[in-house]
């Protein structure tokens, strides 16, 4: 296989460096396409192993890694097909619309499942999930989650079983709905947090954060800050929301 420098059309990606490689083999070896690593590898025996135990080849080529890698400590690099996964809907969501950064991507789906929250919806347009920058802000969690990309947070809805009603109240009596906004109208505290058994976790992009509109759909929530911020980083936010929400429930 001809192995080229990343183009978001391609029907593959890779990993760039051992961690996230080494993820991808363990979560996802059925779409791996074929491993890489540097002859100057320091763990050459723990990888061989585990490509040998999954099937998966593996070459020390590093033409091909110094080709792919623009930084000068990658020494493995995993090939792999691209997948999509459809949600779980019986388990909590966390739900980006038109996530812009790659690395603020990566860096939330770690802390999804970090947080144990393994289901992640994607709102159109967004930063593109399999690109080796948001797989490596990751470290490889991307192989762990189930994601779905929608073109709109409406359709987003309407994933869900047919005969459920959708109201300001959150979706059905199932799953409530949480839109993270400056002008959000629940304070977000640990001591009060909203107890459902299921909940979608909604965050804007990094620029503007939620529209007005979203204010319609289930509760919306803010995280308390001082005046002299206008607002937190979002993947402070998100990591925020997700730890309080994920708590165990008393």
């Amino acid at each position: 296989m001809d192995i080229k420098s990343y183009k978001k059309d391609f029907e593959y990606s890779y990993t760039l460096g051992a961690f996230p490689t080494f993820e991808l083999i363990e979560a996802k070896p059925s779409e791996v396409i074929e491993v890489f690593c540097s002859a100057s590898f320091t763990d050459m025996e723990k990888l061989e192993a585990k490509c040998r135990e999954k099937g998966i080849k593996l070459s020390v080529n590093d033409k091909i890694i110094n080709k792919l890698s623009d930084k000068g400590n990658v020494y493995v690099v995993g090939v792999f097909n691209k997948f999509e996964q459809g949600l779980d809907n019986t388990k909590p969501h966390v739900v980006l619309v038109n996530p812009s950064d790659m690395g603020n991507l990566g860096t939330i789906i770690r802390t999804a499942v970090g947080f144990g929250i393994m289901d992640l919806a994607i709102i159109e347009p967004t930063a593109d999930i399999f690109n080796p920058k948001t797989v490596r802000a990751s470290m490889g969690s991307v192989f762990r989650i189930r994601h779905e990309r929608f073109s709109s947070f409406e359709d987003y809805l309407k994933s869900f079983d047919t005969d459920k009603k959708y109201t300001n109240q959150g979706v059905s009596d199932n799953r409530e709905i949480f839109t993270f906004m400056l002008n959000g109208e629940r304070p977000l505290t640990v001591n009060d947090c909203p107890k459902p058994r299921l909940y979608s976790l909604v965050f804007g992009n990094e620029a503007t954060g939620l529209p007005d509109k979203f204010l319609e759909y289930g509760t919306s929530i803010i995280i308390p800050q001082t005046e002299y911020v206008d607002s937190l980083n979002l993947t402070i936010a998100a990591g925020i929301g997700m730890y309080v929400f994920s708590q165990k429930k008393a």
